[in-house]
């Protein structure tokens, strides 16, 4: 089984709500194609880049997980069929990408360097 990370962009017309049902399913996709979830970013609702289909905002959504290579064809179907879905992005990590996205969850980016403190000598 090879890891993954797809992002998924939700219209903005949905409820907070509907954009959480609609995450359910895709989860729940996921984990009944026999994939296992190792982790899930919710980015709320947050500006474009550029419009998509007249809209500036969309709910952003990120899933990790691991899975056979014949679950993302069958995921991203799902994606195309789904009128919520504005764009998505699945893509597969190399080891670097596994190593660096969990030093990033154990928080080993937000911690604020230590000061050494100097004493000084009279």
């Amino acid at each position: 089984m090879q890891q993954y990370e797809s992002v998924i962009i939700l219209t903005p017309l949905l409820s907070e709500e509907a954009a959480k049902e609609a995450i359910a399913k895709y989860r729940n996709f996921i984990t009944e194609s026999g994939a296992e979830i190792v982790a899930e970013d919710n980015w709320g609702l947050k500006k474009l880049a550029y419009p998509i289909q007249k809209k500036t905002t969309g709910f952003y959504h990120l899933i990790e997980f691991k899975a056979p290579a014949t679950v993302i064809e069958k995921l991203e179907v799902e994606y195309k069929r789904d009128e919520r879905v504005m764009r998505f992005l699945t893509i597969k990590l190399d080891k670097h990408a596994i190593a660096f996205n969990e030093r990033k969850r154990s928080g080993a980016f937000n911690r604020k360097p230590e000061k050494k403190s100097e004493e000084v000598a009279s």
